[in-house]
Protein backbone atom coordinates (compact mmCIF):
# COMPACT_ATOMS: atom_id res chain seq x y z
CA UNK A 1 0.00 0.00 0.00
CA UNK A 2 0.77 3.47 -0.69
CA UNK A 3 1.59 6.41 1.60
CA UNK A 4 -1.57 7.99 -0.33
CA UNK A 5 -4.00 5.49 1.25
CA UNK A 6 -4.61 3.25 -1.84
CA UNK A 7 -3.64 -0.44 -2.36
CA UNK A 8 -0.87 -0.83 -5.08
CA UNK A 9 -3.74 -2.14 -7.50
CA UNK A 10 -5.06 1.62 -7.55
CA UNK A 11 -8.27 1.03 -5.82
CA UNK A 12 -10.44 2.08 -2.70
CA UNK A 13 -8.33 1.11 0.97
CA UNK A 14 -11.48 -0.87 2.58
CA UNK A 15 -12.64 1.24 5.50
CA UNK A 16 -13.18 -1.66 7.88
CA UNK A 17 -9.35 -2.63 7.52
CA UNK A 18 -7.46 -1.61 10.09
CA UNK A 19 -4.64 1.18 10.39
CA UNK A 20 -1.24 -0.07 10.46
CA UNK A 21 0.69 1.43 13.66
CA UNK A 22 2.95 3.06 11.49
CA UNK A 23 0.30 6.10 10.54
CA UNK A 24 -1.44 7.92 13.82
CA UNK A 25 -4.88 9.79 13.10
CA UNK A 26 -5.50 12.97 12.85
CA UNK A 27 -7.50 13.69 15.79
CA UNK A 28 -7.10 11.61 19.45
CA UNK A 29 -3.81 10.80 20.35
CA UNK A 30 -2.23 14.18 19.54
CA UNK A 31 -5.34 16.22 21.44
CA UNK A 32 -5.18 14.59 24.67
CA UNK A 33 -1.83 16.61 25.52
CA UNK A 34 -3.07 19.60 24.85
CA UNK A 35 -5.41 22.22 27.29
CA UNK A 36 -8.71 21.80 27.88
CA UNK A 37 -11.21 22.94 25.41
CA UNK A 38 -11.85 26.21 27.32
CA UNK A 39 -8.22 27.78 27.33
CA UNK A 40 -7.67 27.01 23.51
CA UNK A 41 -10.57 27.63 21.91
CA UNK A 42 -10.92 30.70 19.98
CA UNK A 43 -14.22 31.04 18.17
CA UNK A 44 -13.43 33.98 16.76
CA UNK A 45 -10.09 32.19 14.60
CA UNK A 46 -11.53 29.81 11.72
CA UNK A 47 -10.43 26.50 12.80
CA UNK A 48 -7.64 25.14 10.13
CA UNK A 49 -8.42 21.43 10.21
CA UNK A 50 -9.68 19.53 7.57
CA UNK A 51 -12.78 17.12 7.41
CA UNK A 52 -11.96 13.33 8.52
CA UNK A 53 -11.90 11.41 4.76
CA UNK A 54 -15.02 9.31 4.12
CA UNK A 55 -15.19 6.45 5.75
CA UNK A 56 -13.23 8.00 8.71
CA UNK A 57 -14.22 6.82 12.27
CA UNK A 58 -16.88 9.44 14.12
CA UNK A 59 -14.86 12.55 15.96
CA UNK A 60 -14.91 11.07 19.91
CA UNK A 61 -16.74 12.34 22.57
CA UNK A 62 -14.03 15.17 23.05
CA UNK A 63 -14.26 16.20 19.81
CA UNK A 64 -17.51 17.06 20.59
CA UNK A 65 -17.16 19.21 23.40
CA UNK A 66 -14.23 20.90 21.54
CA UNK A 67 -16.83 22.18 18.98
CA UNK A 68 -18.68 23.47 21.57
CA UNK A 69 -17.12 26.76 22.37
CA UNK A 70 -20.66 28.61 22.82
CA UNK A 71 -21.50 26.70 25.67
CA UNK A 72 -17.83 27.30 27.30
CA UNK A 73 -18.55 30.62 26.62
CA UNK A 74 -21.59 31.07 28.56
CA UNK A 75 -20.12 28.99 31.33
CA UNK A 76 -17.74 31.69 32.02
CA UNK A 77 -20.00 34.41 30.83
CA UNK A 78 -21.59 34.73 34.66
CA UNK A 79 -19.05 35.98 36.76
CA UNK A 80 -18.96 38.75 34.23
CA UNK A 81 -22.39 39.72 34.18
CA UNK A 82 -22.38 39.84 37.72
CA UNK A 83 -19.66 42.70 37.64
CA UNK A 84 -21.00 44.52 34.94
CA UNK A 85 -23.73 47.01 36.44
CA UNK A 86 -27.31 47.07 35.08
CA UNK A 87 -27.96 50.00 32.71
CA UNK A 88 -30.48 52.07 34.64
CA UNK A 89 -31.89 54.48 31.88
CA UNK A 90 -34.31 56.38 33.97
CA UNK A 91 -32.49 57.89 36.57
CA UNK A 92 -30.25 59.56 34.05
CA UNK A 93 -33.02 60.77 32.18
CA UNK A 94 -34.58 62.31 35.23
CA UNK A 95 -33.87 66.02 35.49
CA UNK A 96 -31.16 66.50 38.08
CA UNK A 97 -31.91 67.81 42.04
CA UNK A 98 -28.42 69.86 42.67
CA UNK A 99 -29.51 72.72 39.85
CA UNK A 100 -32.50 73.43 41.62
CA UNK A 101 -30.96 73.81 44.66
CA UNK A 102 -28.44 75.86 43.15
CA UNK A 103 -30.96 78.01 41.93
CA UNK A 104 -32.32 78.52 45.25
CA UNK A 105 -29.13 79.21 46.88
CA UNK A 106 -28.38 82.01 44.14
CA UNK A 107 -31.95 83.26 44.76
CA UNK A 108 -31.13 83.69 48.77
CA UNK A 109 -27.72 84.89 47.56
CA UNK A 110 -29.32 87.82 45.87
CA UNK A 111 -31.90 88.96 49.08
CA UNK A 112 -29.13 88.85 51.00
CA UNK A 113 -26.80 90.79 49.24
CA UNK A 114 -29.58 93.49 48.70
CA UNK A 115 -30.67 93.18 52.34
CA UNK A 116 -27.20 94.37 53.02
CA UNK A 117 -27.13 96.88 50.60
CA UNK A 118 -30.04 98.58 51.68
CA UNK A 119 -28.72 98.53 55.46
CA UNK A 120 -25.12 99.87 54.55
CA UNK A 121 -27.20 102.70 52.59
CA UNK A 122 -29.66 103.62 55.34
CA UNK A 123 -26.57 104.04 57.72
CA UNK A 124 -24.48 106.19 55.17
CA UNK A 125 -28.03 108.13 54.88
CA UNK A 126 -28.44 108.30 58.60
CA UNK A 127 -24.89 109.22 59.57
CA UNK A 128 -24.69 111.92 57.21
CA UNK A 129 -28.12 113.24 58.34
CA UNK A 130 -27.48 113.07 62.02
CA UNK A 131 -23.59 114.88 61.31
CA UNK A 132 -26.11 117.91 59.36
CA UNK A 133 -27.95 118.08 61.81
CA UNK A 134 -25.63 118.29 65.04
CA UNK A 135 -25.38 121.71 67.16
CA UNK A 136 -21.98 122.33 68.16
CA UNK A 137 -20.84 125.82 70.15
CA UNK A 138 -17.31 126.87 70.40
CA UNK A 139 -16.04 126.10 73.68
CA UNK A 140 -12.59 124.40 74.01
CA UNK A 141 -9.75 126.32 75.14
CA UNK A 142 -6.62 125.23 73.64
CA UNK A 143 -4.96 124.51 76.56
CA UNK A 144 -2.04 121.32 75.94
CA UNK A 145 -3.46 117.38 76.24
CA UNK A 146 -3.34 115.76 79.61
CA UNK A 147 -3.51 111.70 79.25
CA UNK A 148 -6.52 110.31 78.99
CA UNK A 149 -9.51 111.38 77.92
CA UNK A 150 -12.08 114.24 79.45
CA UNK A 151 -15.79 114.92 78.59
CA UNK A 152 -17.06 118.35 80.12
CA UNK A 153 -21.01 117.64 80.44
CA UNK A 154 -23.12 120.82 81.00
CA UNK A 155 -26.88 120.35 81.65
CA UNK A 156 -30.05 123.66 82.41
CA UNK A 157 -33.15 123.64 81.86
CA UNK A 158 -33.55 125.74 79.27
CA UNK A 159 -32.45 125.92 75.47
CA UNK A 160 -33.14 129.21 74.21
CA UNK A 161 -30.06 130.93 72.63
CA UNK A 162 -28.35 127.54 70.90
CA UNK A 163 -29.12 129.04 67.80
CA UNK A 164 -27.24 132.27 68.85
CA UNK A 165 -24.14 131.52 71.08
CA UNK A 166 -23.62 134.80 72.48
CA UNK A 167 -26.76 134.68 73.85
CA UNK A 168 -25.72 133.30 76.88
CA UNK A 169 -25.03 136.14 78.97
CA UNK A 170 -27.11 136.03 81.98
CA UNK A 171 -27.56 132.22 81.70
CA UNK A 172 -26.87 129.52 84.71
CA UNK A 173 -26.11 125.78 84.19
CA UNK A 174 -28.03 123.20 86.77
CA UNK A 175 -25.46 120.62 86.36
CA UNK A 176 -21.50 120.30 85.31
CA UNK A 177 -20.46 116.93 85.54
CA UNK A 178 -16.70 115.59 83.88
CA UNK A 179 -16.09 112.60 82.79
CA UNK A 180 -12.79 110.99 82.10
CA UNK A 181 -11.20 108.02 81.18
CA UNK A 182 -7.83 107.44 81.88
CA UNK A 183 -5.00 105.82 80.34
CA UNK A 184 -5.45 102.77 83.08
CA UNK A 185 -7.77 102.85 85.42
CA UNK A 186 -11.78 102.69 85.98
CA UNK A 187 -13.92 105.78 84.22
CA UNK A 188 -14.88 108.25 86.68
CA UNK A 189 -17.95 110.53 86.51
CA UNK A 190 -17.68 113.48 89.12
CA UNK A 191 -20.57 115.82 89.16
CA UNK A 192 -19.36 119.66 90.60
CA UNK A 193 -21.86 121.49 92.40
CA UNK A 194 -22.73 124.46 90.48
CA UNK A 195 -23.04 126.63 93.64
CA UNK A 196 -19.36 125.23 94.17
CA UNK A 197 -16.79 128.37 95.19
CA UNK A 198 -13.70 128.52 92.65
CA UNK A 199 -11.41 131.12 90.80
CA UNK A 200 -12.94 132.50 88.24
CA UNK A 201 -10.08 133.37 85.10
CA UNK A 202 -10.57 137.27 85.16
CA UNK A 203 -13.92 137.60 87.93
CA UNK A 204 -11.76 136.53 91.15
CA UNK A 205 -13.70 134.06 93.21
CA UNK A 206 -17.36 133.04 92.31
CA UNK A 207 -20.00 130.32 92.03
CA UNK A 208 -18.73 127.73 89.26
CA UNK A 209 -21.98 128.34 87.48
CA UNK A 210 -21.48 131.96 87.45
CA UNK A 211 -18.19 131.49 85.26
CA UNK A 212 -21.41 129.93 82.23
CA UNK A 213 -23.01 133.47 82.37
CA UNK A 214 -19.82 135.45 82.58
CA UNK A 215 -18.30 134.48 79.12
CA UNK A 216 -20.21 131.16 78.40
CA UNK A 217 -19.06 127.87 77.10
CA UNK A 218 -15.26 128.64 76.89
CA UNK A 219 -15.15 130.22 80.07
CA UNK A 220 -17.07 127.72 81.65
CA UNK A 221 -14.50 124.84 80.10
CA UNK A 222 -11.50 127.14 81.34
CA UNK A 223 -12.73 127.54 85.13
CA UNK A 224 -13.51 123.67 85.05
CA UNK A 225 -9.72 122.97 83.86
CA UNK A 226 -8.35 125.27 86.22
CA UNK A 227 -9.81 123.43 89.34
CA UNK A 228 -9.08 119.85 88.16
CA UNK A 229 -5.63 120.35 86.22
CA UNK A 230 -7.45 118.03 83.39
CA UNK A 231 -7.79 119.71 79.64
CA UNK A 232 -11.19 119.21 78.36
CA UNK A 233 -11.22 117.49 74.89
CA UNK A 234 -15.26 117.67 74.15
CA UNK A 235 -17.84 119.85 75.80
CA UNK A 236 -21.45 118.78 75.58
CA UNK A 237 -24.48 120.54 76.78
CA UNK A 238 -27.73 118.96 77.72
CA UNK A 239 -31.08 121.14 77.54
CA UNK A 240 -32.74 119.24 80.19
CA UNK A 241 -36.22 120.26 78.57
CA UNK A 242 -35.14 117.97 75.53
CA UNK A 243 -34.08 115.23 77.75
CA UNK A 244 -37.58 115.07 78.66
CA UNK A 245 -38.66 114.66 74.30
CA UNK A 246 -35.78 111.45 74.42
CA UNK A 247 -37.00 109.93 77.69
CA UNK A 248 -40.70 110.41 75.80
CA UNK A 249 -38.59 108.60 72.12
CA UNK A 250 -37.52 105.94 74.22
CA UNK A 251 -41.38 105.20 75.80
CA UNK A 252 -40.16 106.10 79.35
CA UNK A 253 -37.29 105.27 81.67
CA UNK A 254 -37.02 103.66 85.13
CA UNK A 255 -36.07 106.01 87.75
CA UNK A 256 -35.78 105.16 91.55
CA UNK A 257 -35.93 107.43 94.95
CA UNK A 258 -36.32 105.98 98.27
CA UNK A 259 -38.54 108.89 99.49
CA UNK A 260 -42.22 110.13 99.22
CA UNK A 261 -41.66 113.84 97.62
CA UNK A 262 -44.51 116.53 96.85
CA UNK A 263 -42.38 119.52 95.79
CA UNK A 264 -44.40 122.66 94.13
CA UNK A 265 -41.40 124.16 92.43
CA UNK A 266 -40.01 121.04 90.40
CA UNK A 267 -44.08 119.35 89.99
CA UNK A 268 -42.19 116.09 91.35
CA UNK A 269 -45.09 114.23 92.84
CA UNK A 270 -43.33 110.70 93.75
CA UNK A 271 -43.91 107.86 96.00
CA UNK A 272 -40.86 105.83 97.34
CA UNK A 273 -39.33 103.06 95.08
CA UNK A 274 -38.88 102.40 91.15
CA UNK A 275 -41.17 103.32 88.56
CA UNK A 276 -41.21 104.02 84.88
CA UNK A 277 -42.09 107.93 84.03
CA UNK A 278 -42.16 109.50 80.96
CA UNK A 279 -40.82 112.93 79.83
CA UNK A 280 -42.38 115.68 82.07
CA UNK A 281 -42.29 112.98 85.28
CA UNK A 282 -38.06 112.72 84.77
CA UNK A 283 -37.77 116.31 83.82
CA UNK A 284 -39.54 117.60 87.54
CA UNK A 285 -37.40 114.26 89.25
CA UNK A 286 -33.81 115.94 87.73
CA UNK A 287 -35.18 119.54 88.88
CA UNK A 288 -36.02 118.65 92.50
CA UNK A 289 -33.95 120.32 95.20
CA UNK A 290 -35.69 122.20 97.68
CA UNK A 291 -37.37 119.02 99.32
CA UNK A 292 -34.53 117.18 99.43
CA UNK A 293 -32.49 117.02 102.47
CA UNK A 294 -28.74 117.13 100.56
CA UNK A 295 -29.94 120.07 98.21
CA UNK A 296 -28.09 120.69 95.60
CA UNK A 297 -25.98 117.28 95.72
CA UNK A 298 -28.75 115.41 96.18
CA UNK A 299 -30.35 116.98 93.01
CA UNK A 300 -27.13 116.15 91.06
CA UNK A 301 -27.46 112.25 92.18
CA UNK A 302 -30.95 112.07 90.67
CA UNK A 303 -29.29 113.68 87.18
CA UNK A 304 -26.99 111.30 87.17
CA UNK A 305 -29.13 108.52 87.39
CA UNK A 306 -31.83 109.85 84.66
CA UNK A 307 -28.61 110.25 82.04
CA UNK A 308 -27.06 106.90 83.37
CA UNK A 309 -30.49 105.59 82.39
CA UNK A 310 -31.13 107.76 79.16
CA UNK A 311 -27.30 106.34 77.96
CA UNK A 312 -28.48 102.40 78.16
CA UNK A 313 -31.18 102.68 76.58
CA UNK A 314 -29.92 104.48 73.54
CA UNK A 315 -26.98 102.20 73.39
CA UNK A 316 -29.01 99.01 73.63
CA UNK A 317 -28.91 96.98 70.55
CA UNK A 318 -32.88 96.68 70.39
CA UNK A 319 -33.16 100.77 69.64
CA UNK A 320 -29.95 100.89 67.63
CA UNK A 321 -31.26 98.12 65.31
CA UNK A 322 -34.22 99.44 65.20
CA UNK A 323 -34.70 102.81 62.57
CA UNK A 324 -38.30 103.05 63.54
CA UNK A 325 -37.21 104.22 66.84
CA UNK A 326 -33.79 105.18 66.13
CA UNK A 327 -34.48 107.93 64.09
CA UNK A 328 -37.20 109.59 66.21
CA UNK A 329 -34.78 109.44 69.41
CA UNK A 330 -31.48 110.72 67.65
CA UNK A 331 -33.82 113.74 66.24
CA UNK A 332 -35.02 114.20 69.67
CA UNK A 333 -30.92 114.05 70.98
CA UNK A 334 -29.16 115.97 68.77
CA UNK A 335 -31.96 118.40 69.73
CA UNK A 336 -31.17 118.43 73.47
CA UNK A 337 -27.64 118.76 72.89
CA UNK A 338 -25.11 121.23 71.37
CA UNK A 339 -21.57 119.61 71.42
CA UNK A 340 -18.02 121.30 71.22
CA UNK A 341 -17.24 122.78 67.38
CA UNK A 342 -15.18 119.89 65.29
CA UNK A 343 -17.38 117.37 67.09
CA UNK A 344 -18.89 114.41 64.21
CA UNK A 345 -20.99 111.68 64.52
CA UNK A 346 -17.89 109.00 65.63
CA UNK A 347 -17.10 111.33 68.25
CA UNK A 348 -20.87 111.17 69.92
CA UNK A 349 -21.17 107.46 69.69
CA UNK A 350 -17.19 107.05 71.62
CA UNK A 351 -18.44 109.92 74.11
CA UNK A 352 -21.84 107.69 74.61
CA UNK A 353 -19.68 104.47 75.51
CA UNK A 354 -17.45 106.01 77.62
CA UNK A 355 -20.66 107.37 79.93
CA UNK A 356 -22.07 104.17 79.71
CA UNK A 357 -19.15 102.54 81.19
CA UNK A 358 -19.35 105.74 83.47
CA UNK A 359 -22.42 104.50 84.83
CA UNK A 360 -21.67 100.75 85.26
CA UNK A 361 -20.84 100.03 88.27
CA UNK A 362 -17.24 99.98 87.72
CA UNK A 363 -17.18 103.55 87.73
CA UNK A 364 -16.07 105.88 90.36
CA UNK A 365 -18.34 107.88 91.22
CA UNK A 366 -19.37 111.50 93.54
CA UNK A 367 -18.70 114.87 93.86
CA UNK A 368 -14.87 116.30 95.18
CA UNK A 369 -14.44 116.36 98.69
CA UNK A 370 -16.83 119.37 100.44
CA UNK A 371 -15.82 121.04 103.71
CA UNK A 372 -18.86 123.14 103.93
CA UNK A 373 -22.55 123.05 102.02
CA UNK A 374 -23.46 126.59 103.12
CA UNK A 375 -20.34 128.48 103.31
CA UNK A 376 -21.43 132.21 103.26
CA UNK A 377 -19.69 135.04 101.13
CA UNK A 378 -20.56 138.89 101.12
CA UNK A 379 -21.54 139.68 97.46
CA UNK A 380 -22.21 135.88 96.55
CA UNK A 381 -24.04 134.50 98.79
CA UNK A 382 -24.26 130.66 99.50
CA UNK A 383 -22.18 128.67 98.31
CA UNK A 384 -20.21 124.93 98.56
CA UNK A 385 -16.69 124.87 99.95
CA UNK A 386 -14.47 122.44 98.58
CA UNK A 387 -11.91 121.02 100.73
CA UNK A 388 -8.78 122.97 100.38
CA UNK A 389 -6.95 120.05 101.80
CA UNK A 390 -8.11 117.32 99.74
CA UNK A 391 -8.96 118.82 96.21
CA UNK A 392 -5.79 118.62 94.54
CA UNK A 393 -4.86 115.26 95.98
CA UNK A 394 -8.18 114.27 94.62
CA UNK A 395 -8.46 115.44 91.19
CA UNK A 396 -4.92 114.03 91.01
CA UNK A 397 -6.14 110.50 92.01
CA UNK A 398 -9.06 110.98 89.15
CA UNK A 399 -6.46 111.86 86.57
CA UNK A 400 -4.22 108.50 87.23
CA UNK A 401 -7.08 106.44 87.81
CA UNK A 402 -6.03 105.42 91.44
CA UNK A 403 -9.98 105.18 93.05
CA UNK A 404 -10.84 101.64 93.27
CA UNK A 405 -13.43 100.55 90.56
CA UNK A 406 -16.91 100.82 92.03
CA UNK A 407 -15.75 103.79 94.19
CA UNK A 408 -17.98 106.42 95.62
CA UNK A 409 -15.89 109.49 96.15
CA UNK A 410 -15.76 112.75 97.75
CA UNK A 411 -19.31 114.22 99.22
CA UNK A 412 -19.27 116.22 102.19
CA UNK A 413 -17.55 114.89 105.37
Amino acid sequence: MTPSGKDSSGGQRDPRRPMPPSISPNSAPQRRSVVPPTQTSRPDRPSTRTSPPAGAPAPMPQQSQQQRPPQVQNQQRPPQQQQRPPQQPMPQQAPPRPPKRRRKHRGCRTVAVVLIGLFVLFWVAFLLWAQSNINTVDALSGAPDTPGETYLIVGSDSREGWDHPDSTEGARTDTIMLLHKPESGPVALISIPRDSYVEIPGYNKNKINAAFAFGGPELLVETVEGLTGLTVDAYFEIGFTGVGEIVDALGGVELCHDADVSDEKSKMEWEAGCHVVGGDDALAFSRMRYSDPLGDIGRTQRQQQLVSVVAQDILDPATILNPFKLVPLTAAGLDAFRVSEGTGVFDLGKFALTLRSGMGGNAVTGTPPIADLGYGVDGVGSTVLLDPDQIDEFWDKIANGEFEPGTEVGGFN
